[in-house]
């Protein structure tokens, strides 16, 4: 598959409504896969656990995280980042970023609802984190668009010697 440039992956971490999956560790080293909301902002995915949630818990234990976002149409975009999660603002200190919460909010609500939530959930504190992509592993790809090979679906090592498209 084609890797997305660096505007095309930039556009696509843009797009509203994309829900991003988050996978890290447990204290017993067993995984956690959870759907967050995310935004895109200054080159790192930025992302807000609640304070009570299993993936907050996991991340102040152990800040290695993989990163999944990707789209269910044509073009299948797909960016996976693997990296260390930085804590940007801790509990109890959510009115230094709530504007930034707001933006989240809107990439996948309508902006009126949007302010809703925020102001309906002000009582449950979140973390802000952080994952730049400059110091983080990052894999994109897409489907082939048209005039672009078809047998590039598929990453070359998928396809076993002498098939079709092994070549």
């Amino acid at each position: 598959m084609p890797r997305l440039t660096e505007a095309e992956q930039k556009d696509f971490l843009s797009t509203p409504g994309i829900l991003m999956r988050i996978a890290c560790v447990r204290a017993d080293g067993s995984p956690l896969v959870t759907p967050i909301w995310f935004i895109y902002h200054q080159d790192a995915i930025c992302f807000t656990p609640r304070a009570q949630s299993e993936c907050f818990d996991c991340l102040k234990q152990d800040s290695r995280v993989a990163l999944c976002i990707d789209e269910q149409n044509l073009p299948y975009r797909k960016v996976i980042v693997e990296g260390e999660a930085q804590l940007q603002h801790d509990l109890g200190e959510d009115d230094q970023w709530r504007d930034l919460y707001r933006q989240i909010a809107k990439r996948y609500v309508p902006p009126e609802a949007a302010e809703a939530y925020v102001q309906d959930t002000k009582d449950q504190e979140r973390a802000l984190y952080s994952l730049p992509l400059k110091n983080s592993t990052v894999k994109s790809w897409r489907m082939p668009t048209k005039g672009e090979p078809g047998n590039g679906i598929w990453h070359q090592r998928y396809y076993a010697p002498g098939t079709k498209f092994a070549d």
